[in-house]
């Protein structure tokens, strides 16, 4: 468990002040996942995944990823194909598969190439209509036999619900093992987990950029809270907040070229915008106020700043122009709001509010203003949207142990991403990859 000093009056602290958050961490994380998915949606599409042929002599068993990633979505439930035997070339019995209920079939296969790759191959039917949905094949190394998986299950979701599917997205978090902090990056389905960074010192608030080529995160290895930009792919790195005082919680412009973050250099803890293609230069102050501000979360267009203030004596989520003005009160149910999250459809806000002494995640839509709890647990934190606005992904205890979990945003359908020991946190969903 991550401890909390002193109950509810540190974890306030330690939310609003967020370079106290990983002070206290303590247990051990593993990188891998096992996933249960629990809960039932309102409707849910059949489809018919097939074992692909030539499957079991590859490491990796496609189609047991592809039904596993479209039913952690919540709008998919599996059909029974057991002892059928298909491929992407076989022209299915569409009666036969009504009769299972079926709405959709996917069939495929896996060969060894020559050169060593794998040629994977799908084909997606529509068995209610009859009609053929298209087909793919892809060679790939062994090692992306798994992102191949999810690429299917992608083009499944986008052609039988409409929107772009995010399982071949990216997911980071942050884990303590022992002495030793650790800022991971995995599958969507927390699979796959490569260390971007290793340190003895706390790691905290890691956020995407808009590109998912880069990670900004504030590390404690200075003795201080101080903000890096990371390059994923070639772990290289640069320091680009490091004022006097703390420097926390980056957040992304949309553009990629500024991070909104939170310095104390001025006295208290204040929202400014840094230039990232010049670094160095003096930061731009979003609010003057003499309370509290942080948490800063960009609208998809940019224009719009949401952050957490305690300027009405309690945390509340606020928002204003990035170009500065006054700022605008958003949560006004309960006294404890915290954790912004904007989908980036601009629909929903997530965030975590206290209720009788039990930390929830809420959802906000933001038309009308309406919000409600989507989680029965009492130690939610961090949310962050899938890049689709279909699901959330976010810290938890589950039975005593930390935790990480996806749920839909009607909170119908959740899975479990978590270890068989430890403590993981700071979870944060990547974008499509462009």
């Amino acid at each position: 468990m991550w401890s909390y000093v002193d109950g509810d009056n540190r974890r306030t602290m330690m939310k609003i002040f967020s370079i106290l958050l990983l002070v206290f961490l303590h247990a051990t994380a593993w990188a891998q996942f096992r996933v249960e998915v629990s809960g039932v949606g309102l409707t849910q599409i059949p489809v018919a995944m097939v074992a692909f042929k030539g499957e079991d002599s590859a490491v990796q068993k496609i189609s047991a990823i592809v039904q596993a990633d479209l039913e952690r979505s919540g709008q998919f439930r599996g059909v029974d194909t057991a002892g059928v035997s298909l491929d992407e070339t076989s022209r299915p019995d569409f009666s036969n598969w009504r009769q299972k209920n079926a709405d959709a079939l996917l069939t495929g296969s896996i060969s060894r190439l020559a050169d060593g790759r794998f040629d994977v191959r799908m084909h997606l039917w529509d068995v209610v209509r009859g009609q053929d949905l298209g087909s793919q094949s892809k060679a790939v190394v062994q090692a992306d036999l798994r992102l191949a998986a999810h690429e299917i299950a992608d083009y499944v979701y986008e052609k039988l619900t409409g929107d772009k599917g995010v399982f071949s997205t990216r997911i980071s978090y942050v884990t303590k093992r022992g002495q030793n902090f650790n800022l991971w990056v995995a599958d969507a389905d927390s699979d796959s987990a490569q260390s971007a960074l290793s340190s003895s010192e706390p790691i905290i608030s890691p956020a995407w950029s808009p590109n998912g080529k880069q990670l900004a995160y504030v590390s404690f290895e200075a003795r201080k809270p101080t903000i890096y930009v990371h390059e994923v792919a070639s772990g290289k790195r640069r320091l680009v907040a490091n004022f006097k005082g703390s420097n926390s919680a980056p957040a992304w412009s949309p553009d990629g070229k500024t991070l909104a973050v939170t310095l104390s250099r001025d006295g208290g803890s204040q929202l400014n915008l840094l230039d990232l293609s010049a670094v160095g230069s003096e930061t731009r102050r979003i609010a003057q106020s003499g309370s509290i501000d942080t948490e800063p979360a960009f609208t998809a267009d940019g224009r719009t700043i949401y952050f957490v203030s305690d300027r009405g004596g309690s945390p509340q989520i606020y928002r204003v122009s990035q170009a500065g003005g006054n700022p605008e009160r958003v949560t006004f149910t309960g006294s404890y709001n915290i954790s912004p999250a904007l989908s980036p459809d601009g629909r929903w806000l997530a965030y975590i509010s206290r209720v009788s002494g039990a930390f929830k995640l809420h959802v906000m839509e933001l038309s009308s203003g309406s919000s409600s709890a989507i989680t029965d647990t009492i130690a939610d934190e961090r949310p962050s949207f899938s890049p689709n606005s279909r699901m959330l992904i976010y810290a938890t205890q589950q039975q005593g142990k930390e935790a990480l979990m996806i749920s839909t945003v009607d909170g119908k359908i959740k899975a479990r991403l978590a270890g068989q020991t430890g403590d993981i946190r700071e979870p944060n969903w990547g974008p499509f990859q462009k």
